[in-house]
């Protein structure tokens, strides 16, 4: 947990540097991977629909892109993406 808690600070710090909020930062990566992978974002709030589709305006800068990499290469999370009952109900 505290590995995770260590990468989002530091996504906070990119997506600060980049004027825009983690969300945002997250949403436009996945967009610049178009066509192969379309993110598909949820909420139940007004405001933060308005700043998932903001993210379709944020421009990742080269440098930015391979902090990102770096930070998020395969393997720097820790844990489960679910709980172990969760997964145990799925059969997985």
């Amino acid at each position: 947990m505290h590995r995770n808690l260590a990468l989002i600070e530091k996504l906070k710090a990119i997506a600060a540097a980049e004027d825009c909020t983690p969300a945002q930062l997250a949403l436009a990566w996945v967009l610049a991977r178009s066509p192969y992978i379309v993110p598909i974002p949820g909420t139940s709030h007004r405001h933060r629909l308005e700043e998932n589709a903001a993210a379709a305006t944020v421009k990742i800068s080269p440098h930015t892109e391979e902090a990102l990499l770096s930070l998020f290469a395969p393997g720097a999370a820790s844990g489960l993406r679910y709980p172990a009952n969760h997964l145990a109900r799925l059969g997985i």
